[in-house]
């Protein structure tokens, strides 16, 4: 078998056991989703669909918290010892590396998936069509994620330094990224983190497939706040996953890189000392 597909296989299963994880990030989501959408309401009338734009943003915040977390594991692996064992096998770190990035990927994407099914049972009207699409985005934005989750692992060496560098970059990337507040309701000094944040541009393409926003003009695109106008220059929502795009393959070399030169016997023993 081909060592990517083992780790991803093995990975997968290690998901599917731990079902709390799953069930609590979607609790968490729901949670989200009934408290903006009592807040926001009012706020949200003039658009068409409410509930769409409300729930597109809650799904991908579910994938970006997924594929940045799930990335721990690999942290948890080192420290009980399982990478030793696996490099002791004719296995390329890169291997290793990239089989962890598509496996976070696809159990990110699983996890959104499972969200947006439960929200057509609450109001998220969408036909087939669109939920290939946004599987399909989830699936891009995820590799994207999972990247920049693994290249903070490998930066922070252990689990508690993980939890800690993620939540200082989620917890502001989220609030700025026009998921839970639209960026149109955001001061203007907030706007140049807005477009400097990638997840701003993974929500406008999220909501411009949920919403079937195909026929509306930039000008209204960028009303709607899913579409940007810097100085002139509109970036509508498929140069938003262009970029997108672009930087999850930044930081996949980056991560692979990064992973490549690690010394992990060192991190186990780090590990271990902080127990």
């Amino acid at each position: 078998m081909n060592p990517v597909t083992a780790i991803i296989q093995r990975n997968l299963l290690n998901y599917t056991r731990n079902r709390g994880r799953m069930i609590g990030s979607m609790v968490m989501s729901m949670f989200m989703l009934v408290m903006f959408s009592f807040m926001m309401k009012s706020s949200m009338s003039g658009f068409g669909e409410p509930m769409n734009y409300l729930i597109a943003g809650v799904i991908i915040m579910t994938v970006f918290q997924t594929g940045i977390n799930n990335s721990s594991d690999i942290l948890s692996d080192i420290s009980d010892g399982y990478m030793k064992e696996v490099m002791v096998a004719p296995i390329a770190r890169s291997q290793i590396s990239i089989g962890n990035i598509i496996s976070g990927a696809v159990v990110s994407t699983l996890q959104g998936t499972l969200t947006m099914i439960i929200s057509l049972l609450i109001g998220f009207k969408i036909n087939v069509f669109q939920i290939l699409l946004l599987i399909a985005v989830m699936l891009v934005s995820a590799m994207t994620f999972s990247a920049v989750g693994l290249f903070l692992a490998t930066v922070s060496r252990n689990s508690p330094s993980f939890q800690t560098i993620s939540s200082m970059i989620m917890m502001p990337l989220t609030f700025v990224s026009g998921a839970y507040i639209p960026t149109t309701m955001m001061p203007g000094f907030l706007l140049p983190v807005v477009y400097l944040n990638p997840l701003t541009y993974v929500t406008s393409i999220f909501r411009y497939i949920a919403l079937g926003a195909y026929k509306m003009s930039s000008a209204e695109l960028v009303r709607e706040g899913m579409a940007f106008n810097i100085y002139g220059f509109i970036i509508t929502p498929v140069m938003g996953l262009m970029i997108t795009v672009l930087i999850g393959t930044a930081f996949f070399a980056l991560s692979v890189g990064k992973f490549n030169q690690a010394d992990f016997i060192q991190w186990q023993e780090y590990s271990r000392h902080r127990r």
